[in-house]
This record gives structure tokens, C-alpha cells and sequence, in this order.
């Protein structure tokens, strides 16, 4: 297989990880201070995502790294033209795991106060930065024949993106809430059931808006025709059956449908950009694309051997850490701790 393809689609999977594995814990954090009445509440929500939330992260920072090693170019316009975006996006993830760590130091409810609002900020904001910058990469940004980015941070802020970042927000709450309605018992779970029969309807209208404004907003016609195919088609499955599931109680399997949308929307999104990169709306010509933003092959080829022995080690703790943690969360788990 050519490598420039390949690692276009390991970037795609990294990102696919990121958004399933993240997105919840996103949602969770953003739920936080609304769902968690008392102290206790609170820490029966944080110990939901405890183990892994860092672990988590670890995919974002790989993306990150593959980007940079097999498509510099492309690292560095993305990362020069939405340097303040992603600026605030690391500093966003530093507060919160901060927030993680010193939440408990103190039993000062003002202290344990301030870091939830901590955690809720720090939960908040990549969503929706994220939400952002990925729709600017499908619909344009101005990008010169140097492929140095020529627009400033107000380009960014156009109609489409913040749409975009808004269903994030929205999208990934109900992931969220999807979790920890798998997670926890009691009053927490109730509540939790309660809001998603609240916020689904709301996800799902913010979906259809996206999605209208994606054929509107974007060459998807071009590059997909009338008929996008079956990838973008089995999202908007996935989010009805889960709707489906959730009215059936069947919490496990919306939440499972609903990690199938958000994967299946993220392949679409690099499917629409397939084989670019980062649109240039200033000239389709000046767009950066798999082959003149990538590395040498001999990079490439010593990424890929690399990736392909150690990725496997990953995924198998990861997926073990899950299977130690598997319990429910309660308030006499709490309590003893």
C-alpha cells in the first residue's frame, strides 16, 4: 500500500480513538457540576473516568506526533494558523487534569468547588475547539501557494465551525451521560437517565443542523457525490438505533451505537478531505494534500514498522485497564475510599 495512504488512514484511526475513548470522559466532566448535587456525587462522577482519563488523552498527543512526523507541513500550517485555538486546547487539558489531581488535597468545599468548575471549563472547551478547528479543515482556510496559513483567528470563527463545535459540546454530553448511566446507581443514575431523555433530542437536532450545513458549507458534493456512500449513511443509523436502544433501556448498547457515530463521523470528515490534508479556499490548487505536505518514504517506512510493534502493546492495556475497572460506581464504594 502506499504509505502517503496509510498513515493518512493510521491519523484517521488515532483520531477515531481519541473522539470514542475522550468524548465520554469529556462529557462526564462537562456534566459534572450539574449532575453532582453533594461532595459525594461529585466523586462518585470523577471516579467514573478516574482511571482513565489520562490514558485517554495519550491518543490526542499521538495524533498529534504521527501529524507532525509523516505530514510536517501540514503540522506546521495547521498549528501556525490556529495557534491560538489550540493554544487555549492545551491549556484547557492542563487545568483539567490538574483539576483531577488537586480536587481531593483539600476538604474545603470552596477548594473541591473551584476545581469542579475547573474540570467542568477543562471538559468544556476541547470539544468545542476541536469542533471547530476540524470543520475549518473540511470547509477552507485561507492557505497560500507556500502553504503558509494567510487568514487570521476571526477566519476560524465562521457560521459552519461554531455549529460544528456547538454538536460537539452537545453530542459528547450525551456520551457522557450514556457513560455514567453505565457506571453508576442510585439517585445518580436516575438523574442521569432523566437528563438524557432531555439532551437526546436536543443532540439529535444539532446533528441534522450539521449536517445540512456541511452540504452547504463544504465541496462534500464534490468529493462524495449526491450519494456520500455507506460511512456517513451508518452514522445517521447508528444515532437513530441508539436512540432506539436508550427508549428500550438498553443503556449498553446506546452507548456502544452512539461511539459508532462518532467514529463513523470522524472517518467521514477525512473521507471529505481524502486526499487532502487542510483545504485552501483561497485556490483548491494551494490546498495541502497527502503527498506534497508528507515526509520522505524512508520516514515513513521506519513510522510504519515502529507503529505497527508497539501500537498493539497499547491497545491491549488500554483495553485491559478498562476490564479491571469494569464495576459499577457506588456511594459505598465512595465512602470507603
Amino acid at each position: 500500500m502506499d504509505l502517503n495512504i496509510l498513515w493518512f488512514i493510521l491519523i484517521t484511526v488515532l483520531y477515531v480513538g481519541f473522539f470514542i475513548l475522550e468524548g465520554f470522559d469529556f462529557g462526564v466532566g462537562i456534566l459534572l457540576p450539574f449532575l453532582g448535587k453533594d461532595d459525594k456525587t461529585r466523586r462518585m462522577i470523577i471516579n467514573t473516568i478516574g482511571p482513565h482519563w489520562d490514558g485517554n488523552e495519550v491518543w490526542l498527543l499521538t495524533a498529534g506526533g504521527a501529524s507532525f512526523a509523516a505530514f510536517p507541513h501540514w503540522y506546521a500550517t495547521m498549528f501556525s494558523g490556529f495557534y491560538l485555538p489550540l493554544f487555549l486546547l492545551l491549556v484547557a487539558l492542563i487545568i483539567r487534569g490538574v483539576a483531577f489531581e488537586f480536587r481531593s488535597k483539600d476538604d474545603n468545599p470552596l477548594w473541591r468547588k473551584t476545581w469542579d468548575w475547573a474540570i467542568f471549563v477543562g471538559s468544556l472547551l476541547p470539544p468545542l475547539l476541536l469542533g471547530v478547528a476540524f470543520a475549518n479543515l473540511v470547509k477552507g482556510v485561507p492557505i497560500n501557494a507556500d502553504m503558509t496559513y494567510t487568514g487570521g483567528f476571526f477566519n476560524l470563527l465562521n457560521l459552519y465551525a461554531l455549529i460544528a463545535g456547538l454538536t460537539s459540546v452537545v453530542v459528547f454530553t450525551v456520551y457522557g451521560a450514556l457513560f455514567l448511566s453505565l457506571k453508576t446507581e442510585g439517585n445518580l443514575h436516575t438523574n442521569t437517565v432523566s437528563l438524557i431523555k432531555k439532551l437526546g433530542p436536543v443532540s439529535a437536532l444539532f446533528i441534522i443542523i450539521l449536517t445540512i450545513a456541511t452540504y452547504m458549507s463544504t465541496d462534500i458534493t464534490a468529493q462524495l457525490g449526491i450519494n456520500p456512500g455507506m460511512i456517513p449513511i451508518g452514522a445517521a443509523l447508528a444515532i437513530l438505533a441508539a436512540g432506539a436502544f436508550f427508549n428500550q433501556k438498553r443503556q449498553g448498547w446506546a452507548f456502544t451505537m452512539t461511539a459508532v457515530a462518532i467514529a463513523l463521523t470522524v472517518v467521514s470528515l477525512f473521507q471529505i478531505l481524502f486526499p487532502r490534508v487542510m483545504v485552501s479556499s483561497t485556490n483548491p490548487d494551494f490546498s495541502l494534500t497527502i503527498y506534497n505536505a508528507s515526509s520522505s518514504p524512508y520516514t515513513l517506512k521506519v513510522m510504519t514498522i515502529i507503529a505497527l510493534t508497539l501500537v498493539p502493546f497499547v491497545l491491549i492495556y488500554q483495553g485491559w485497564s478498562y476490564w479491571v475497572f469494569r464495576q459499577r460506581i457506588t456511594e459505598k464504594s465512595v465512602l470507603e475510599y
